[in-house]
């Protein structure tokens, strides 16, 4: 990393500066240290948390998901003892599993808010490398979409089985076909309460009003391929539109991702949702129960294994390929590598329309 340069990170509406102190090896991982900037972070107010005043000094207590521990504690809890040695303070944190809070404590109020934003800083990087467990998805396994879905891959099959790479394993399952909208990082109930809570506001501020209280009729036809190369095509989706032709679908889309960025529960990875819906994937090769991220693959395989078909004669024989119409009447709150009894991803929440 360029000193000259480093990487600026957003927490509560202000932006610090990440300075890598030390590197180790921490279970295949590197484990960062971070200081806030420009200048000392005990400089700054604390008006993004709340540190308390107690008898033996000052105390502040975060919320962190038990998956995130380790980080604050490091090897051998070399990180959380150099916490504690430059910040002059004590920091508690709950046995490993266990859900509860962080408290830090210290006889001066400037040490605990250093200890704080130094932690904030540290759980918002080693988020964003963890892998993402919930999606927003609008489901698109009704029936008819399934039958049409299997007639495309019976027709394909028939007719495109030699070309390159072409084979079973790279369809969709029928039963899991959808549109993705964001992925979301939750790592415990709280922050799934916390999604849910925020969609029943979408509803409430935006989404009734421009759904008007009924669900949204959409056509799936044609296809289109995600790279540059129809040669060499990793991912073929089916294209969604409109049945009246207004872009509905697509603002109700982008404002849910808007807000869900705002709330911190997403990250920003596009300008514009790009809805499609996902037929054919390489990654499926190896890894059935793999998903998408927003058009990039995080599944177990990783880019460079992963091997490419031809998918010209596709895109010629089923440019225009009828898929079906269908009643959209719920944003879902998608559970990654789980299903339920309809055989689609579990769902830990939901948004109606109607």
């Amino acid at each position: 990393m360029d000193v000259l340069r480093p990487t600026l990170i957003r927490i509560g509406g202000r932006i610090y500066r990440k300075n890598l102190i030390q590197e180790q090896a921490y279970q295949h991982e590197e484990e960062e240290d971070f200081y806030a900037g420009p200048g000392d972070c005990a400089d700054e107010p604390c008006d993004a948390f709340v540190v308390e005043e107690t008898e033996k000094g000052f105390q502040c207590r975060v919320e962190v998901p038990s998956p995130l521990y380790k980080y604050i504690i490091g090897k051998k809890g070399e990180t959380k003892k150099r916490l504690e040695t430059e910040t002059r303070t004590s920091i508690s944190i709950p046995r490993p599993g266990v859900e509860g809070e962080i408290v830090i404590t210290g006889q001066q109020r400037s040490g605990v808010i250093s200890a704080r934003t130094r932690i904030d800083v540290l759980l918002e990087s080693f988020r964003k490398k963890q892998p993402f467990t919930h999606f927003l998805s609008f489901p698109l396994n009704q029936p008819v979409i399934q039958e049409k879905f299997l007639q495309f891959r019976e027709e394909v099959l028939e007719k495109c089985s030699k070309d390159h790479g072409v084979s079973s394993s790279l369809f969709q399952n029928p039963a899991k076909l959808h549109l993705t909208l964001g992925t979301l990082v939750l790592l415990n109930e709280r922050e799934i309460q916390k999604a849910c809570d925020l969609l029943q506001r979408c509803k409430e501020d935006f989404v009734d009003q421009i759904a008007g209280g009924k669900p949204l009729t959409v056509e799936v036809a044609g296809v289109e391929y995600m790279n540059d190369d129809p040669a060499m095509t990793d991912v073929l989706y089916a294209k969604v539109h409109m049945k009246d032709g207004s872009d509905r679908l697509q603002v109700i889309a982008d404002k849910l991702v808007e807000r869900f960025v705002a709330s911190g529960l997403m990250l920003k990875e596009w300008d514009r949702v790009k809805l499609h819906a996902t037929v054919m994937n390489t990654v499926f090769r190896k890894d059935p129960s793999a998903e998408e991220r927003n058009g990039t693959v995080t599944g177990k395989s990783s880019f460079k294994e992963r091997e490419s078909f031809n998918g010209r004669n596709i895109l010629k024989l089923f440019e225009n390929f009828y898929f079906g119409e269908v009643q959209l009447d719920a944003v879902r709150l998608s559970q990654r590598f789980s299903s339920d009894a309809s055989g689609y991803y579990a769902t830990s929440g939901q948004l109606t329309f109607s």
